[in-house]
């Protein structure tokens, strides 16, 4: 089968950063489902990995999203059929979905939302999945809590802002403050729901001062080493911190005496450890299917690449790691 991926680690500027090669279909375990890739979508999680990883044999297949059509099921199965069209996000420590045909545990899959294409399907898992356990897991919150309470959404016009704004704003009854610099940022998150907005170019203590807001809840998506000062003093005491992005060292001893907690989001965890509860992961893919196709949330992709080829997704990479990306990058399967 074709696939697309890295032989050496390093930025996407350099020639042959990505190429495309013939690689063996892979063989399923228990409970894998084989799916026909039919869509993908770029996250900064491809990016890290090309920069930083270097493939230990032979080039390494990026990817992570990905959407499509059930193909073989495993003998222990129980979820899906051939034939059946899907959406997920993948597993870390498993060759990507950049590619033909890809293997992925059926407990991390859910059923793709009939309202969407392949590709704009594909476009909503990894981020969906990240803002669901960051607001219901790290944040400890339920359905229908928030009230009198805010949550500052820092980046809020990336991938997880997005549908981070969406679900904040129509699951819970928290205020959404987003941050943006731009008019295109700022439009782009008072679309995705947010209730202010904030420039995250200014210190951010003194732009939530003049909102009068103290939020109990801060998804630093971004930039958190230089946000991390004003953080501290803008955060409501027994607030709570949870990070997705990777700063060199983060100090928590100034956080002490609000008695704030601080946690990590990384959708892979459960995938990757096999914890108990890895079908939780099945379940809110299928909760957000079920939202995207009643209109409670709406499409976070803002670009389609075309069909995957080393060109388009050369592209996508470059657009992922210039930092002005808005919302989702996607493209279709091999043409």
């Amino acid at each position: 089968m074709k696939a697309i991926g890295y032989r050496e680690a390093g930025p996407v500027s350099v020639q042959d950063a990505l190429i495309e090669f013939e690689t063996d279909i892979p063989q399923l375990g228990p409970k894998d489902l084989l799916v026909e890739v039919r869509g993908i979508s770029v996250n900064p999680v491809d990016i890290k990995v090309r920069a930083r990883m270097q493939p230990e044999a032979g080039p390494r297949i990026l990817g992570f999203d990905a959407a499509g059509i059930v193909r073989e099921v495993g003998t222990e199965t129980t979820k899906f059929r051939p034939g059946d069209q899907v959406f997920y996000a993948g597993d870390i420590t498993r060759p990507g979905t950049n590619a033909e045909l890809h293997l992925v545990d059926e407990r991390i899959v859910g059923r793709k939302p009939s309202s969407l294409g392949f590709a704009e399907a594909a476009g909503m898992a990894l981020t969906g999945i990240t803002a669901w356990e960051l607001l219901f897991d790290s944040f400890m919150l339920k359905e229908g809590e928030g009230s009198g309470e805010a949550i500052l959404v820092i980046g809020g016009a990336g991938g997880v802002g997005s549908i981070l704004i969406q679900l904040a704003k129509k699951l819970t009854n928290l205020t959404v403050i987003a941050t943006a610099s731009r008019d295109d940022t700022r439009a782009w998150v008072e679309k995705m729901g947010a209730d202010r907005i904030v420039n995250h170019r200014n210190p951010l203590d003194e732009e939530m001062k003049t909102l009068g807001i103290s939020p109990r809840y801060i998804a630093a998506l971004t930039h958190t080493d230089k946000h991390y000062e004003a953080i501290q003093k803008l955060i409501k005491p027994r607030g709570r911190i949870a990070l997705i992005d990777d700063p060199g060292t983060l100090d928590i001893m100034p956080l002490k005496p609000k008695a704030i907690s601080v946690s990590w989001e990384f959708m892979f965890t459960r995938s990757m450890f096999q914890t108990e509860d890895i079908e939780v992961q099945h379940q809110l893919l299928n909760r957000v299917a079920d939202l995207l196709d009643d209109g409670t949330l709406i499409s976070t992709v803002n670009n389609h690449g075309g069909s995957l080829s080393t060109d388009n997704l050369q592209k996508a990479h470059e657009l992922q790691d210039s930092g002005t990306a808005i919302g989702k990058t996607v493209l279709d399967g091999f043409s």
